[in-house]
């Protein structure tokens, strides 16, 4: 696969997967091989590269599926729950396993999709230091790709205001290649504004 899908796995065995890219069967064997159970699959952004598993992962499971608002429409399969406040506030994720204790939330970033979405997994006890699940929206360097400037502008935007406020030592997972920290990432918006990429 070249592109990264991430398990979170609560004590229990249940696993949140993010991103069920172009694989199914090896992310099942992945399941089965650590013993844990699919109960949720959460799509960070509607293009094809990361959703082409999604359909038998989500048919092999009986998983509950989430996604952010803007993007619902254009998935290949039912989605269960829908991100994105109009204030871009976190929201605390609606999971069907048994996460109770991480505290995940999804937060949008909106800009390569319309409906991007970010999964925050900062509670200290199960996190040090704290993930940011980002799909195409950050990249070590900069922001993902967009089509027009306004599109840009408010990629930005929500990465600056909702990704990179956080501790910098916050480990960034981004959708394709190499994970990075906010506090690699954060010096570097004035340059990026600047470029507009």
């Amino acid at each position: 696969m070249d592109n990264n899908c991430w398990f979170l796995v609560s004590p229990t065995g249940d696993a949140l997967l993010i991103d069920a890219a172009n694989d199914a069967e090896h992310l099942l064997q992945v399941a089965r091989n650590f013993q844990i159970r699919i109960t949720d699959v959460l799509t960070t952004h509607r293009h094809d590269d990361h959703v082409q598993a999604l359909v038998d992962v989500l048919e092999a499971t009986g998983a509950k599926h989430h996604s952010g608002r803007f993007d619902a429409d254009a998935l290949p399969a039912r989605v269960d729950e829908t991100y994105g406040t109009y204030d871009g506030l976190p929201e605390d994720l609606r999971l069907a396993g048994d996460f109770r204790d991480f505290a995940l939330q999804a937060v949008e970033l909106r800009g390569h999709t319309p409906g991007g979405i970010a999964v925050l997994a900062l509670n200290p006890t199960y996190f040090t230091p704290g993930r940011a699940f980002v799909g195409d929206s950050l990249f070590p360097g900069g922001v993902g790709k967009t089509t027009k400037d306004e599109d840009f502008q408010q990629l930005l935007s929500d990465v600056e205001t909702r990704i990179l406020n956080l501790p910098e030592d916050v480990i960034v997972h981004p959708g394709h290649g190499d994970s990075t920290t906010v506090g690699a990432e954060r010096p570097q918006v004035d340059q990026w504004r600047e470029r507009g990429w």
